[in-house]
């Protein structure tokens, strides 16, 4: 037991001195921090403690850990309080934005991001700073091919700005926005109006006072089914398989209609993909029309 008291000791002896971890930029590693403690300092003294062996010390390591734990989340709070500061008097956005984003999380380009796969601290991060409360439960049942919600990894918007090429006149649509991150970052990052389409009304609700909350007049979510949508004035349509099946096919449907009237793209992640790709009204604009876990981007034919 000794030996444990003194390494843990160690352990957040480090993590107290580590003035990189006290600094806004510092955020990728105060994540980490943060991570270890809970998993290998707070969570195997609590079992200790159940023990009943030299419990006094015990407690105040967990109480040191916590405060430690304490003081990085309160960096990390206030500094996503100064970027939403900045990004509500429109002082962050574009490139601008881009480039902050990548002063913290270590670099943000695509030819980084496209050898990452799942969530990582650059997704930490942009919740952080877009999303300002815990999400909220689902509150209508969902139809047997609609898909649970799953946000969408950062780094494939990223992507999705860099490859739609936007124009001020073009007019973004997220196909199941869930919680709004998408059509929020997408419209800080690329300057355009956006729209999210979101069945579940939770989520609508959450994603609007978000980007209210942000001072984001061009970004607007809709609480209507995906098949009912009016997507007249839609130029470029994104899905990370919202719904599969007869569902996706019907949603295809409708945008196959709008591309019949003007040029639109549409971006796609995860499994529906591959049934976008089978289309005969689009052609692929890159080389992942068969890959469930990157971004691939079409066009009408």
């Amino acid at each position: 037991m000794e030996g444990v008291i003194r390494e843990i000791k160690s352990e957040i002896r480090v993590i107290e001195r580590s003035k990189a971890l006290y600094d806004d930029t510092g955020f990728v590693g105060r994540a980490e921090a943060i991570d270890h403690l809970e998993s290998s300092i707070i969570e195997p003294v609590e079992r200790l403690l159940l023990s009943r062996r030299q419990v006094e010390e015990l407690q105040s390591l967990l109480k040191r850990a916590e405060k430690v734990k304490s003081q990085l989340e309160e960096i990390d709070r206030n500094l996503f309080l100064k970027l939403r500061a900045s990004i509500r008097s429109g002082d962050f956005t574009g490139a601008e934005l881009e480039r902050h984003i990548g002063g913290y999380v270590g670099g943000t380009s695509t030819e980084r991001l496209q050898n990452d796969r799942g969530y990582d601290s650059l997704d930490e991060f942009v919740s952080g700073m877009l999303l300002v409360e815990d999400a909220p439960g689902e509150t209508k049942e969902r139809e047997p091919e609609m898909v649970f919600y799953q946000p969408t990894p950062a780094r494939i918007v990223l992507e999705l700005v860099g490859k739609a090429n936007f124009k001020d006149e073009d007019v973004f649509y997220d196909l199941g926005s869930g919680l709004g991150q998408v059509a929020i970052l997408v419209n800080l990052l690329g300057g355009v109006r956006a729209k999210g389409v979101e069945f579940e009304p939770a989520f609508c609700e959450y994603a609007r006072r978000c980007a209210e909350g942000l001072n984001l007049s061009r970004v607007e979510f809709l609480n209507v089914d995906a098949r009912e949508a009016d997507y007249s004035d839609g130029t470029v349509f994104f899905m990370y398989t919202p719904f599969e099946g007869t569902i996706l096919q019907e949603v295809l449907e409708k945008l196959k209609a709008e591309s019949e009237k003007r040029e639109i793209r549409v971006g796609t992640f995860g499994p529906c993909t591959q049934q976008v790709s089978r289309q005969r009204w689009v052609e692929p604009l890159d080389q992942n029309g068969d890959s469930v876990d990157m971004l691939a981007m079409f066009r009408n034919a």
